[in-house]
């Protein structure tokens, strides 16, 4: 596999996509190579989980194999496609939504869940998901075929099963990006400077104030428990008006 420019504006998309439909051409001549992309995938993965998205450079995941960063281009294009396979690589089991029951709201919550504890488990998975368009493979594709299939049982028009899932997926996103950005050593000194500062400003911010008094900042038991639970409302809501008609 040749080594191409690896800009957002200038990477081969099609290279990239056969890459991760594993549609590329096997080499006909030279050695057989000692080496998977899935393989390559997995090590990155393993270095992401412990050290973060920036450690995963070319050069360190090549010396994972006692290889040289050039040597590693002969199997992955370059970074940004070999976070889209790590991504392929922590999404390959599609979510089986049917052992949550047979509704799409227990259906589409299973799916949240799951997503949810994808992204615990692997933190960077906001940071790589960010990095828009990237290409998608078929385990990222499974997992949003089958958001779709759960939604279908709402009866809505496709786009706006579309949106739902958006919505979904942006709740579970959001509040991985919260608890990723969460310093407890942080927001106890923050909590402390603030409160100061509005003890002496009360009269300024009555509403806020109110709101900290009534424990409005403590921190939620299941806060995608509860996002969910109000997005799914609004979502029968709106079936609900449609059937109405």
């Amino acid at each position: 596999m040749a080594r191409s420019g690896n800009s957002k504006d200038n990477r081969d998309l099609g290279t990239a996509l056969a890459l991760l439909w594993d549609e590329t051409e096997a080499p006909t001549r030279g050695p057989k190579p000692s080496l998977t992309p899935r393989r390559i995938a997995e090590a990155a993965v393993s270095l992401a989980d412990s050290d973060g998205l920036d450690a995963v450079t070319m050069t360190k995941v090549a010396g994972l194999f006692k290889l040289s960063a050039m040597a590693l281009y002969r199997y992955v294009p370059g970074k940004a496609e070999l976070v889209e396979l790590m991504i392929e690589a922590i999404l390959a089991e599609r979510p089986d939504l049917s052992v949550a029951g047979d509704d799409w709201q227990s259906q589409i919550t299973e799916w949240a869940r799951r997503s949810w504890d994808v992204h615990q488990a692997h933190p960077w998975l906001v940071t790589a998901t960010a990095m828009r368009r990237q290409a998608m493979g078929p385990h990222q594709l499974g997992w949003m075929d089958a958001a779709l299939a759960s939604l279908e049982q709402t009866g809505l028009p496709p786009a706006d099963q579309h949106q739902i899932f958006l919505l979904v997926a942006g709740l579970v996103r959001n509040l991985a990006q919260q608890r990723l950005d969460y310093d407890e050593e942080h927001d106890q000194e923050w909590n402390r400077l603030n409160g100061e500062l509005l003890a002496r400003h009360a009269h300024r911010f009555p509403a806020l104030t109110r709101a900290i008094v009534g424990g409005a900042f403590e921190p939620a038991g299941d806060p995608l428990g509860f996002g969910l639970a109000r997005l799914l409302d609004g979502v029968q809501a709106l079936i609900t008006r449609q059937q109405a008609g």
